[in-house]
């Protein structure tokens, strides 16, 4: 069936109700119908994720509610409705909406839902699916996306998102419904006098709250700083009551809240688009931060799992920003030391980070004598670590994270964790003020120990009808004719992670990349430099990334620019 024939099957269908076959009537550009219907917004291993409308390539509550009736045909198979699905969503267009149909369609399927009362951030709800023993979890958001996104995220009974082989088992119960007539509701009022219907709130929080706290390593540090000037955004998101209460409770007394970002707003009327990796979104927080004179300045996407982080640099006076991989390795650095001086390190510990991620980490993992374990980018796959570790005892985790401005620090929750990042930020914060130094100090004191690394990420995009072709067919050439430099680098390895291989460009000799299939390609060059090339799993784009070493800060950032240009 071709674009034409399902638009007019929706403007037709008994299934769609008026008002929404009325939107579709009044588009009168083409393309925008074709864009709407030339495919089904694809349940991918995250969900889905796509812009808000009418149409089988648009998030509405005819696909939403598809997503949830194949996910409930999964949980029957499986034989655990009983145990029941925690649902939560964030600040965006139809989050809340999109949230009562999933649980509606659930609930009429005989499962049992926990639905949070208000809008609660992505570690929370990855949180409860354990704390409520769920057999899955559903968080409905699309993280950092602009304003028309809205996206369907399903965790499992780990609290992690969904891994191989349960997110194809799931996507392929999906695909099997070939018609929307198909997807059962039931009335709310009825699933709530079943018991099927179920509202959640503050016992979770108190008890996620609860389990933050015990990742406080210097508690004494922080009451003698207690009026360390923190500025903080959540960029009209879910992190404004986690955030606060936390360094309320644990004894921070000078918070500053962006009070123009400070309400949840679906249309994040402050920002081009809420993303902490964007250093426009802290606009507004830099002006506070300048005016009191603030040390640390701090900023959570919508779903509150990825955090931004400026600090001052004593010497200018300026605030600088950190990468992902900056705040993140910050943090190793400061708790594995920590733990290491308070002999609560573990012998069998382990720093997991995903393959796009700083091989910096990789020195402190070896400095503090634990093991260093590389996953695929997606943090499902180090949540998948930790249930891995759980079960077999051969590790005990100490740190995860991605170059994505995501981390999470002890195991309560299975997902990136933005509101202990900034607990333990924090605490750091007070913990170096009290050596004289700042964040931004102690990040070049890590430099200096370890050496200059430097990494950078390029997207383009390939929108459309075309944009999957093309970017299949760069991956494809580039299989083809595997480069042997990279400007002044030598390809030393090439990981092809599609085929699960390694192969030594001067010995022929090939290995086990010991990972998931995944369409990547990553080149390991000399000088401790490397690239890697590999779609978005989320987003029309082919992101490239690159990692350098330099002998300072300049010439690390001279080497990456001039890898960067050559790629």
């Amino acid at each position: 069936m071709n674009y034409r024939e399902k638009y007019e099957e929706w403007c037709n269908s008994e299934v769609i109700e008026e008002s929404d076959k009325e939107e579709l009537r009044k588009i009168s550009d083409e393309k925008e119908i074709e864009d709407r219907f030339y495919k089904d917004l694809e349940f991918g291993t995250a969900g889905l994720r796509g812009v808000i409308g009418m149409g089988t390539n648009r998030m509405n509550r005819y696909t939403v509610g598809k997503a949830s009736q194949g996910l409930a045909n999964y949980i029957i198979k499986e034989n655990a409705q009983s145990r029941g699905v925690a649902i939560a969503y964030d600040s965006r267009h139809m989050s809340k909406e999109f949230s009562d149909i999933a649980s509606l369609c659930l609930n009429a399927n005989g499962i049992k839902t926990y639905i949070f009362e208000e809008l609660r951030p992505v570690p929370e709800l990855s949180y409860a699916v354990r704390k409520l023993n769920c057999i899955a979890g559903i968080m409905i958001t699309a993280s950092h996306n602009p304003p028309k996104y809205n996206g369907y995220k399903v965790y499992w009974e780990d609290g992690a998102q969904i891994v191989s082989p349960k997110d194809k088992e799931i996507i392929n119960e999906v695909n099997s419904i070939l018609n929307y007539s198909e997807v059962k509701t039931i009335k709310k009022e009825e699933a709530i006098k079943k018991g099927l219907y179920n509202i959640i709130g503050k016992e979770i929080d108190d008890e996620y709250i609860k389990e933050l706290k015990k990742q406080v390593l210097n508690p004494d540090v922080i009451i003698r700083n207690k009026d360390l000037k923190i500025v903080y955004t959540p960029l009209h998101g879910t992190g404004r009551m986690p955030v606060t209460r936390i360094l309320k409770e644990i004894g921070f007394e000078n918070v500053n809240i962006v009070k123009e970002q400070e309400e949840p707003d679906g249309d994040f009327p402050t920002v081009e688009y809420p993303n902490p990796e964007d250093k426009k979104a802290f606009k507004l927080a830099l002006e506070l931060a300048k005016k009191i004179d603030a040390e640390i300045v701090l900023a959570t996407d919508p779903d509150a799992d990825r955090l931004g982080v400026y600090a001052k640099d004593t010497k200018t006076g300026e605030y600088k920003a950190f990468t992902g991989n900056m705040s993140a390795l910050l943090i190793a650095e400061y708790i594995l030391s920590q733990r290491k001086e308070k002999n609560t390190l573990h012998k069998n510990g382990a720093l997991i980070r995903s393959i796009v991620s700083s091989t910096l980490a990789d020195a402190i993992a070896k400095e503090y004598g634990i093991k260093l374990i590389e996953v695929l980018t997606g943090f499902k796959y180090i949540g998948e670590k930790i249930k891995e570790f759980e079960q077999t005892k051969e590790y005990e985790y100490e740190f995860g994270f991605e170059e994505s401005y995501g981390c999470l620090i002890g195991t309560h929750a299975r997902d990136k964790d933005a509101i202990v990042a900034v607990m333990v930020l924090c605490e750091a914060a007070a913990y170096y003020k009290e050596q004289g130094l700042s964040l931004w100090d102690q990040m070049i004191k890590i430099y200096e120990k370890y050496g200059f690394y430097k990494e950078g990420i390029k997207s383009v995009t390939y929108e459309g009808v075309d944009g999957v072709e093309k970017m299949q067919k760069i991956l494809k050439e580039m299989r083809a004719n595997p480069p042997k430099t990279f400007g002044e680098y030598e390809v030393k390895r090439i990981r092809d992670y599609e085929k699960g291989i390694i192969v030594d460009c001067n010995t022929k000799e090939t290995y086990n990349t010991k990972l998931p299939m995944s369409n990547v390609l990553y080149y390991e060059l000399n000088d401790n430099a490397w690239c890697c090339v590999r779609p978005s799993g989320t987003e029309p784009k082919i992101k490239y990334y690159v990692g350098v070493k330099g002998n300072s800060l300049e010439d690390a950032e001279k080497r990456m620019e001039k890898l960067m240009n050559t790629i």
